[in-house]
């Protein structure tokens, strides 16, 4: 049943495998000539491969060489050295992947060598024409292995999933392009890389100011910073120069009854330049033709083909469900806006809200905790995230003292992550403080996947004559991050995160810390982008809980005791300008909405009730978070909620999740 599962699910993606489980399979294609080249730059000249099971042991693979190897990392040169280390070790394992056609064993043995190179590569410095060298040799590979129904159904589920990760890499890189348009292809991926990245800084680039006159500032609400600059200006009898995103200019957005300066204020902060608009067209076109070439009708069926969504299709059907469920509730919220500013102007009939009215009409106000809270140094945060952890999974969070050397500023805090029965499974850097020189703004960033190690068959390894001193900084570093762990069989590579914010983030850490997977491509955080947000949106509801929150005292006890707007943008503004999203995430930022539904939903109908019960924290780590991108979303969602329904994961599945209610939460910035 597994292998037909498997010939099936292999078949959607490799076109001519056969979908009839009865039908022999047709040979692979025939690899292309040069099938075992030599390796690249310096070692081109020097092959003489042989398995490292072989040779010779070779020193320097005691711990206290390995751990002097780290010591040795504290300067550019150091790591440089390493990084070239770990490419020749790229470059001999991509050697053997080539060569795995040669052993029906070795053919057994590509998904988790493909793993193991992405692992190698992923922390190198690593060229693009290197990288483009293996994808194009391992696609061969790869292909031989997947129409093999035998080494198919030797494949664990998630060792499928990573092959198919790898295989789809393979055909969106343009591999079986003919040259003239590969070419092409490499030609727009280097364009949409530049004009992304100008796109970036454009939209976060400082805007030109507002110049706002004395006599626009009567009558200001705010008596703190509005009432110095009603000074300022009376003083000086000058026009005031306001930047958009300044303090200044949130003031006046929220505290001046004239319109005039917060109109101002708007069309600064939404004015592009024509460079701006050109830059983002020619992106979306360059996309568009990229996706065209490689065989899709958009650039958005590309992106979205192994995602949840699966279609442009698809959603579209949960914005519309949603839309549907939501118009109500914006057109009162309309009204409301409307009868306020009627009031305050004192007119006869409905003024129009315009968008520089939003916020004078309904101040955004400091979200109030439901319950009273102390003053929350640091400490206290960790102590009460510590808790939660540990009430619904066994884990908490140790502070430990960091080594010379090992952080990039004093601000910098390390926690070790301990689980009750596996001890250490991972390591947060938190740097939470800002700074000057530091990016602003959420994130997550992932130093380090979790994979299983100690199958890893480096004695099957090849070796080029004279390199084996070269290759033993790469080795003694890799085997310093590997560990036992208590209760589980096998040696892992463990986590490794840094966060710059705390509370939606440490969402993403601990799916990190728990998806502890045998592949480093599906690990923890390593999922479809519309499912990787709901652990991190899902961890705001907890936050927003009175009994999550009696955690952070000290002593953990609770103390529970009509008409439409018809507004429109105004002539000359750009908003999508200053939406740098739409490079990270092109056609895929429907993802926050989406999964804040699900994560509203999970929250209502799983722990609201009981936020910290063990029971469903261990379900939600069972069926959730300790896959990491291992297992179709749609099939862990359906287990979570015992909804087998969902697990078909079709336009019907999408429309369900628009019609879910978004319950309230606190909103910020995320990554």
């Amino acid at each position: 049943m597994f292998a037909r599962h498997c010939r099936e699910c292999v078949s959607q993606y490799i076109p001519d495998i056969p979908n009839t489980p009865n039908t022999p399979l047709p040979p692979p294609p025939s690899n292309h000539p040069g099938h075992h080249p030599s390796l690249p730059g310096r070692y081109r000249t020097r092959i003489s491969l042989r398995p490292a099971s072989e040779r010779q042991a070779t020193p320097g693979s005691c711990p206290s060489q390995v751990s002097s190897s780290i010591r040795e990392l504290t300067t550019p040169a150091a790591f440089n050295a390493l990084a070239e280390s770990t490419l020749v070790r790229a470059q001999l394992l991509t050697e053997r992947i080539l060569r795995a056609n040669q052993s029906r064993c070795e053919l057994f043995k590509v998904v988790k060598n493909l793993d193991r190179l992405s692992d190698l590569l992923a922390p190198t410095t690593a060229t693009e024409k290197l990288c483009e060298y293996m994808n194009v040799l391992n696609t061969h590979i790869l292909r031989t292995v997947l129409h093999d129904p035998e080494v198919v159904q030797s494949l664990s589920q998630e060792a499928l999933q990573t092959a198919l990760i790898f295989w789809r890499d393979f055909e969106k890189s343009a591999i079986k392009l003919p040259p003239e348009q590969r070419k092409q292809f490499v030609s727009l991926s280097s364009e949409i890389l530049t004009l992304g990245h100008e796109f970036v800084t454009q939209a976060s680039a400082p805007r030109s100011p507002a110049i706002i006159e004395p006599s626009e500032l009567e009558g200001l609400k705010d008596e703190g910073m509005g009432a110095r600059l009603r000074r300022q200006a009376w003083s000086t009898q000058r026009s005031l120069l306001v930047y958009p995103g300044s303090h200044q200019a949130y003031m006046i957005m929220t505290s001046a009854p004239n319109e005039s300066p917060r109109q101002k204020l708007y069309m600064a902060a939404h004015t592009s330049s024509q460079r701006q608009i050109e830059c983002l067209e020619r992106l979306l076109h360059a996309r568009a033709e990229l996706a065209r070439l490689v065989g899709w009708d958009s650039y958005a069926g590309m992106t979205l083909n192994d995602k949840m969504a699966k279609t442009p299709e698809n959603v579209r059907q949960f914005l519309d469900t949603s839309l549907e469920r939501t118009t109500i509730y914006a057109r009162n919220a309309l009204h409301t806006l409307r009868l306020r500013k009627q009031s305050h102007l004192n007119t006869q009939t409905l003024p129009i809200i315009q968008a520089w009215d939003r916020s004078f009409y309904c101040p955004p106000e400091p979200p109030e905790p439901p319950i009273p809270l102390p003053s929350l140094s640091l400490g206290r945060v960790f102590m009460g995230l510590s808790r939660l952890f540990k009430h619904l999974y066994g884990i908490s969070l140790r502070p430990v003292q960091v080594a010379s050397g090992e952080v990039w500023h004093s601000d910098v805090h390390k926690l070790e992550v301990v689980d009750e029965n596996a001890g250490v499974i991972g390591w947060i850097y938190a740097d939470l403080f800002a700074r000057n020189g530091k990016s602003c703004g959420a994130a997550h960033y992932t130093v380090r996947c979790s994979r299983r190690t100690d199958d890893d068959d480096e004695n099957g390894d090849l070796t080029v004559g004279g390199t084996e001193e070269f290759i033993i900084p790469s080795r003694s570093f890799e085997a310093i991050k590997r560990q036992k762990l208590r209760g589980m069989h096998g040696e892992y590579q463990l986590p490794l995160v840094v966060l710059l914010t705390l509370f939606h983030e440490m969402g993403h850490a601990m799916h990190s810390m728990i998806g502890r997977t045998e592949y480093h491509n599906v690990a923890g955080t390593r999922c479809a982008t519309d499912f990787v947000e709901l652990p991190s949106i899902l961890m705001e509801y907890f936050l927003n809980s009175p009994k999550v929150l009696s955690l952070f005292e000290a002593g953990g006890s609770s103390i529970l005791s009509q008409t439409g707007n018809h507004h429109e943008d105004p002539l000359g503004t750009s908003f999508q300008t200053q939406f740098g999203h739409l490079y990270g995430y092109g056609a895929t930022y429907y993802s926050y909405l989406f999964d804040r539904a699900i994560a509203s939903h999970v929250w209502r109908n799983v722990f609201s009730a009981e936020p910290l019960n063990r029971d469903l924290g261990e379900k939600y780590k069972a069926e959730i978070l300790r896959y990491g991108g291992g297992k179709d979303p749609w099939e862990m969602l359906g287990a979570l909620l015992d909804a087998p329904h969902l697990q078909v994961g079709d336009k019907e599945a999408m429309r369900e999740v628009g019609r879910w209610r978004v319950e309230d939460g606190p909103i910020s910035e995320r990554h």
